[in-house]
């Protein structure tokens, strides 16, 4: 194992800064893999820096994450700095520093450290408070989650339930609102049409969510900025549903900040009949984190250009509807003091008035909140079906109105549950899996798909629940075990008597859905029903996913983690996918909070053909998703065959913790990367450079772009070998081959001798040979043919040439034979390794002997593979403690070599279950904070780093 991506980047960034255009004309020996000098950027126009496989903008900054077992630097912060070229261009390049000098003195005795923090706090600590006052601005909602847990039974797990304040930091979203209503400044006639769109902003990427009513289906989305120029444009792909859904990735840092200070606008138009658009301001609003209910009001007049959204919740424990009206266009008036306007607010049934409110509003302010208290049962039952409508109107003369039914709140995230071993009430290690789907209707009706797999005996209920109070007291809302299939572990239909409260319960995430069997008649799986936030992919929102479970790995693994994945090509071949993972034990959430915890990989079940295996993603928490554009041809045909797989690994079981099948037919016969392929086998190929700079994945050296894939000889020496592995350029020293003939030359633009022409030399046969058998020997680690008889060292990406190997093209059978180099017994008191590259050690020059030791005869030998790690070369099994740029030696992570591989593991921590939990220094480990501890004198702030 190699130090991952993140690190390389991190090592590259730290001690490697001096390297610039030009610069690699005056290397010698890398001693890492190159960083791209500028790597081009991933998405047109825009600036930003690469770091560690993910893209930040300008001004950015984060915490490098360095993978398993090193986890996240959390007293180095890195920032994207914005660089501008001789011609102007704005760039970005990635500066890290050590934050932990930085951090603020403390008025407490004794201070702890968190796990996932670098400073330390206050052990009583201010955060409490900070999130009840979050909490006490919802003047008008109810505080969630108070008291629910005070009467269940400690046996039981309640580990699953979660409500969006307790989302850890990298699940942290912001939620924003726009209503969309026809333009009135212009000349032209202004549209009916009223839009409601939903934002949800994670990091650098905004999902939308966009309804409309009273319009043709729009063409074009457009986000304008501050100055009201377009920022992003979406074109609305052709379709019925009244939904669009989008993503806009990559946001700069400038326009974050002109979103979050509600400085950005949204404009919608329609391109078919005549044209219409509607534009609105996108705004943060504190309703958005309870709302469950929603209507968009719309007007019965032509050309009105007035709208407007409510959003509504129950109280928790009562039978009240809190409502927030945002209101545009029905008021008028635009004097710097505009006047009250009196409003009347209806809750209406068939055009029959329910309940009335009366108020006064502006038109600078024309927002409205509101209780309507006590619901009886057939107001609850008609809000639940869709029926109840909301109506707006002003009052006196020419009054306005406009109007809506009120529905579930609707968007295009994924209501969906993984169900686990580890997640049921009594926690248990099965190895089975659960996965589910919902969609909720206007009137009411929930569409559910429900699969099981791997489970140890027969179904025998399966249920929607609320989370118990008391043990032994499920409470099962919908029993959905009639429509449970035995052969096909599925279960299909609709629930169509949701009440209100169901519908409340179900969109703020407090349902669960519970799989009993035979020998588990308690339940022995169980899922949290919840929304899986829309990125980009259709495929969660229809199709039942694939199922992971621990009973798939090969050996079964007995594990209380499942998952399910969601796959998909694209007509570029590219291959979409999303992750869940669900039921890690509480040992593993600490490693998931603070390490990198899941690898998830696709590729064949047989380990050996692990050229057809691809890295996806590393992930924290329960979800990953992304896009693989460079899949072989190979694997895509696997994925056509049903013969691949997805495996999510953990610490505690690198070798698979949940795997399941993938099956996607696809029509790619010549992959999504058939041209750098091609460049590979033929060195006429050449790609044109412009198209090469829109290439993710290409590598900027020496003032030059390089495709993926593709190898070159560098201009700062001819005997060293050049590859692009995504954007990194790895260098190796050429190794020349064993030549038979009894004269030999050097030509000057030649880095290795060849026979020379005018004698018989033995090895120009080869080429003969070749034609011979033109197919000569496929070599799988460089994924390129060799000649009959030829000898070279194996070239593995990302890792490059292992050098103290040597594999031969045997030309009768066309078979590698690959075989460790032998290292000379030698005479010398003390070896050296003349160069960091080479396999094997000599004599110094006052002690070799007089025969000397050539370069060739090195590699005939036989012996034990070394080790790179950084700029340091290390032995077979040799032992140290890693260091890393401005965090030092790292004596919690111990490495080895291993026959020429790198492996590194952290020290293994006990599961603490106490809550005052700390970390002291000089320790690898947390501990409990006890009350004999408190009288301890607080650690010295000068001893060794903690990581």
């Amino acid at each position: 194992m190699q130090a991952p991506r993140a690190l390389r980047s991190l090592l590259c960034v730290l001690s490697c800064a001096w390297l610039h255009t030009g610069a690699a004309s005056r290397l010698k020996s890398p001693a890492l893999p190159i960083q791209s000098e500028r790597e081009p950027l991933p998405h047109k126009g825009l600036s930003g820096c690469s770091f560690g496989g993910r893209f930040y903008s300008l001004e950015d900054t984060w915490h490098p994450d360095l993978g398993e077992p090193f986890g996240i630097m959390h007293c180095v912060q890195c920032y994207c700095e914005p660089q501008k070229s001789r011609r102007g261009k704005v760039f970005g390049k990635v500066n890290c520093k050590n934050i932990k000098q930085d951090c603020p003195e403390l008025d407490c005795d004794e201070p702890v450290l968190l796990p996932g923090h670098c400073c330390k706090t206050c052990p009583k600590g201010n955060q409490g408070k900070r999130e009840k006052a979050v909490l006490d601005g919802f003047e008008y909602f109810q505080e969630k989650g108070k008291g629910k847990e005070d009467d269940l039974h400690k046996s039981y797990n309640d580990r699953s339930y979660l409500s969006s304040e307790d989302m850890g930091p990298g699940d942290s979203r912001m939620d924003f609102v726009a209503v969309l209503t026809g333009v009135t400044d212009s000349w032209l006639p202004s549209s009916s049409g009223v839009a409601r769109a939903r934002f949800s902003l994670t990091r650098t990427s905004l999902a939308f969510s966009i309804t409309y009513q009273r319009m043709g289906r729009p063409s074009k989305i457009v986000f304008l900025d501050s100055d009201g120029t377009a920022a992003f444009e979406y074109r609305v792909p052709k379709g019925q549903s009244a939904m669009i859904c989008g993503v806009w990735r990559n946001l700069a840092k400038p326009l974050l900040r002109q979103l979050q200070a509600e400085q950005m606008r949204i404009s919608m138009t329609t391109s078919t009949g005549r044209r219409e658009e509607v534009e609105g301001k996108i705004i943060k609003h504190r309703a958005l984190f309870a709302e469950t209910f929603s209507s968009t009001l719309t007007s019965e007049e032509e050309n009105s250009g007035m709208g407007g959204i409510a959003m509504l919740t129950l109280s928790d424990t009562e039978n009240n509807l809190h409502f927030i009206l945002i209101l545009q266009g029905l008021l008028k008036h635009k004097d710097k003091n505009p006047p009250l306007v009196p409003i009347r607010v209806q809750l209406q049934y068939r055009q029959h008035t329910l309940r009335e409110i009366r108020a006064n509003i502006t038109a600078h302010d024309p927002d409205f909140a509101e209780v309507l208290t006590d619901l009886n049962s057939r107001e609850l039952f008609w809000l639940s079906r869709g029926q109840l409508e909301i109506a707006v109107a002003t009052e006196g003369q020419n009054p306005r109105q406009i109007s809506g039914f009120i529905t579930g709140r609707k968007s295009c995230d994924t209501i969906q549950s993984v169900m686990s071993s580890g997640d049921a009430l009594t926690p248990g290690k099965t190895g089975g899996v659960g996965s589910a789907i919902f969609n909720l209707h206007d009137n009411g009706t929930l569409d559910y798909q429900v699969q099981v797999a791997g489970l140890t005996s027969n179904v025998v209920g399966l249920t929607i629940e609320v989370k118990p109070r008391r043990r032994n007291k499920r409470s099962v809302l919908y029993d959905l075990t009639p429509e449970y299939n035995g052969d096909t572990g599925r279960a299909l239909g609709s629930w169509s008597r949701l009440e209100a409260r169901h519908i409340h319960m179900l969109l703020q995430n407090e349902l669960f859905i519970n799989v009993a069997t035979a020998h588990s008649q308690e339940g022995e799986l169980r899922g949290q029903i919840k929304a899986l936030l829309y990125s980009g992919l259709d495929a969660p929102r229809h199709e039942l996913p694939i199922p992971l479970a621990g009973q798939f790995v090969s050996p079964p693994v007995r594990t209380g983690a499942g998952g399910h994945a969601w796959v998909s090509v694209d007509e570029q071949c590219h291959l979409h996918y999303e992750i869940m993972v669900a039921g890690l034990s509480k040992g593993d959430d600490v490693t998931v909070n603070a390490h990198l915890h899941g690898l998830a990989e696709i590729g064949e079940m047989d380990d050996s053909s692990a050229t057809h295996k691809r890295l996806l993603t590393g992930f924290y928490g329960s979800q990953a998703q992304g896009v693989l554009k460079d899949i072989s041809v190979e694997l895509l045909r696997h994925l056509d065959r049903g013969t691949a797989f997805i495996q999510v690994s953990t610490k505690l079981n690198p070798r698979g913790e949940i795997r399941g099948q993938v099956h996607v037919p696809n029509n790619c016969e010549f992959g999504t990367r058939g041209e750098v392929e091609e460049a590979e086998f033929d060195d006429l190929f050449v790609r044109d450079p412009e198209e090469l700079k829109k290439d993710p994945n290409t590598c900027f050296f020496e003032s030059q772009h390089h495709a993926h894939g593709s190898r070159w000889t560098p201009n700062y020496d001819k005997c060293f070998s050049c590859s692009c592995q995504k954007r990194t350029v790895i260098c190796d020293p050429v190794i020349c081959p064993v030549l038979t003939c009894s004269r030999t030359i050097q030509p000057e633009d030649k880095c290795c001798p060849v026979c020379d022409e005018k004698k018989e030399p033995k090895d120009m046969k080869a080429p003969e040979r070749l034609d011979e058998h033109p197919e000569g020997c496929y070599f799988e680690g460089d994924q390129k043919m060799h000649a009959p008889g030829t000898t070279w060292h194996p070239f593995v990406p990302p890792f490059g040439y292992i050098k103290c190997a040597v594999c031969t093209c045997k030309g009768s059978t066309g078979e590698v034979h690959c075989e460790k180099v032998t290292c000379p017994v030698l005479t010398c008191s003390r070896p050296v390794r003349r160069s960091p590259s080479d396999c094997c050690k000599e004599c110094p020059e006052e002690e070799r002997s007089p025969a000397g030791l050539e370069h060739t005869d090195m590699m005939q030998a036989d012996g034990t593979r070394h080790c790179k790690f950084g700029k340091n070369y290390y032995q077979n099994s040799d032992n140290w403690h890693p260091r890393v740029p401005l965090v030092g030696e790292m004596k919690c992570i111990n490495c080895w070599c291993d026959h020429g591989v790198t492996k590194c593991q952290r020290k293994q921590c006990p599961v603490l279950t106490c809550t005052n939990i700390t970390r002291r220094e000089g320790k690898c480990c947390p501990e409990c904070l006890e009350e004999d501890d408190l009288m301890m004198k607080a650690p010295d702030k000068r001893q060794s780093w903690r990581h």
